[in-house]
């Protein structure tokens, strides 16, 4: 019969593996938000190691989970899917997508949430909340992911290459769409009919050509639009209206995507960088009109 001693040891035992799974789930949270190196360090108890592919130095833990960054090794292997992890915390918050659990719930709407961190984020787009700010430009950012994109206008970093081309990307997602022009992948498929298309928003458009019903039609020249956006910034052809101003000077447009062009003649930034030489443009038609300048082959020239 076991004593009481020995039934209380086994419900301290239990407690504290219940508070270490918790405590490595909060870590890992805090790390995936914001990193932050805490400041008080017991250098008499934890050793620092450097890591032989970088700078960075951890503790001999955290090193080994650091390290999977540079080698890509995944060893948390989900049993319900495909998916692998390089951290264990990881592959519990991702087995939680399976087993339906969302423990965590937005209180000024219906959703809900498996990880805490997820729900933080969604409640920003309730408070308008955007913590993360560049400083560079007054613009601001509810994600950190957000921000360091963003960034990158700044830099002119391009950090995705692709393997087929000197192509260079500041985004993944941009590399992705590109690279489907070397290998004709169309993963977008019409289910109206047989047409298949290399990005989203082309089926997106493709499908209003099936569609009877005409939401977004101009009401001062009959014309349709799929997207209630175009619409709306094609009505301002008919009104007039410029609602973007510049904090600058005192133009005024009806694009926001005018406003932003323009700014850059105020700020001397010009994003759009020659993959051939040092040039570099404000405006995304510039930098094609002179990479042409580079090509031997003049598809549009007059033979007369």
């Amino acid at each position: 019969m076991m004593n009481r001693s020995s039934e209380a040891d086994d419900t301290h035992c239990s407690m504290a593996v219940d508070e270490d799974i918790d405590m490595m789930v909060k870590e890992e949270i805090e790390v995936y938000e914001e990193p932050v190196l805490s400041q008080e360090v017991e250098v008499s108890v934890k050793q620092e190691w450097e890591s032989n592919q970088c700078d960075m130095s951890y503790a001999s833990d955290s090193l080994i989970r650091h390290q999977r960054t540079h080698t890509e090794e995944a060893p948390y292997q989900s049993n319900q899917c495909d998916m692998s992890f390089s951290q264990q915390v990881n592959l519990i918050l991702h087995q939680r997508m399976h087993n339906g659990e969302k423990q965590y719930q937005c209180k000024q709407c219906d959703k809900d949430f498996s990880q805490k961190e997820k729900l933080i984020r969604h409640q920003r787009m309730h408070t308008g909340e955007k913590p993360y700010p560049c400083n560079q430009c007054d613009k601001a950012f509810s994600r950190k992911d957000k921000l360091i994109k963003h960034q990158r206008i700044h830099t002119g970093e391009k950090p995705y290459q692709c393997i087929q081309c000197d192509m260079v990307f500041s985004q993944k997602s941009s590399l992705i769409n590109h690279q489907r022009t070397h290998t004709g992948e169309k993963p977008y498929q019409c289910n109206q009919c047989d047409m298949a298309f290399s990005q989203k928003s082309s089926l997106i458009r493709h499908r209003w050509t099936h569609s009877k019903e005409k939401l977004n039609q101009c009401c001062q020249c009959n014309q349709f639009f799929s997207l209630k956006s175009t619409l709306i910034n094609h009505q301002r052809t008919h009104t007039g209206e410029k609602p973007y101003q510049c904090n600058q000077c005192d133009m005024t447009f009806s694009q926001k995507s005018s406003l932003i062009n323009h700014q850059r003649t105020h700020t001397g930034e010009k994003p759009y960088q020659c993959n051939q030489c040092d040039m570099a443009f404000s405006q995304k038609s510039s930098c094609i009109r002179h990479q042409w300048t580079h090509s031997k082959e003049k598809l549009n020239q007059c033979n007369q």
